[in-house]
């Protein structure tokens, strides 16, 4: 027979029985709020002690890449949270007095009665399982998902979460991915577009191009190829376009394209080479009184 310590010391506090049933409904609050409290702190200092193994990887020789480190450290922070819920759960239960092996066997039960209904979560987690076993995409990786793009923040057993430029964060169910663009595997385009009037000297403006071209290569490592001009693609309304194309390293390439075209506009100006710009002119016609 289990020993019942609740029983044990109001026996030997003499306690009165119209009172027992309030001390031991105290009792069992009492224990499921340690029951919270021990599972907040155990999710916490293992979820502490998975980010310092991963953050330790990093670092190591033979360890992984940043973000499959990232990946793996988000999954298992995941898993640990559904098991110690599920603890939990059970321990709540068991201090209410039902009997776990009682609980289990029900709750076995109604997972086959709700089998149909959870179909979606089951879908969900192998769909989960097959994006980290394929490789498809981690964390940090810049993605898009059916019209919805931005850098990847958890990916978790059953959702994936990633969060846009201007900050909306998109949470979306695994067994709904059917298609991912992952725009952060490989080398990156960076690609800048300007014009010249038609009146400068195409070639001087390319010889000041290439010189700029030069420049960036050697102060930025984040440079794979390039810069080259690829020559004049457009004869536009207000003037001649000129491309620039180089190849930067994954999510680099938004800030070489920002400063090579910074540069390549000084370096046009310092030249005196006209960058054009609609102008409009304005024709008064004054009637003699």
């Amino acid at each position: 027979m289990d020993f019942d310590i609740t029983k044990y010391v109001l026996d030997l506090l003499k306690v009165d029985e119209k009172y027992e049933y309030i001390i031991r409904y105290a009792y069992a609050i009492l224990k499921i709020i340690i029951i919270i409290i021990l599972s907040k702190i155990v999710i916490k200092l293992g979820s502490s002690i998975i980010e310092r193994f991963f953050k330790k990887q990093k670092t190591s020789r033979f360890g992984l890449n940043e973000r499959k480190a990232d990946t793996l450290c988000e999954l298992l922070k995941s898993i640990l949270r559904y098991v110690i819920y599920f603890i939990a759960i059970m321990w709540i239960f068991e201090s209410l007095g039902f009997n776990i092996t009682t609980v289990i066997a029900f709750t076995g039960a109604a997972g086959v009665a709700i089998g149909f209904g959870a179909q979606n979560l089951v879908k969900d987690i192998i769909t989960g399982f097959f994006i980290l076993f394929e490789d498809q995409f981690a964390v940090g990786d810049y993605i898009i998902i059916e019209g919805m793009s931005g850098i990847v923040e958890v990916l978790g057993l059953r959702i994936t979460k990633i969060r846009d430029f201007s900050g909306d964060l998109y949470i979306i169910p695994n067994g709904s991915i059917t298609k991912v663009t992952n725009k952060s595997r490989g080398n990156m385009r960076a690609l800048v577009e300007f014009q010249i009037a038609y009146e400068e000297d195409i070639d001087n403006a390319i010889k000041v191009i290439k010189r700029v071209n030069e420049e960036m290569k050697k102060d930025f490592k984040q440079i794979v190829d390039g810069p080259e001009v690829v020559g004049v693609t457009n004869l536009g309304d207000f003037g001649i376009t000129i491309r620039v194309i180089a190849k930067t390293l994954s999510m680099e390439q938004w800030g070489i394209e920002a400063e090579l075209r910074k540069r390549i506009v000084n370096a046009l100006s310092i030249e005196g080479i006209e960058i054009p710009y609609p102008k409009r002119v304005l024709v008064e016609n004054r009637k003699e009184r």
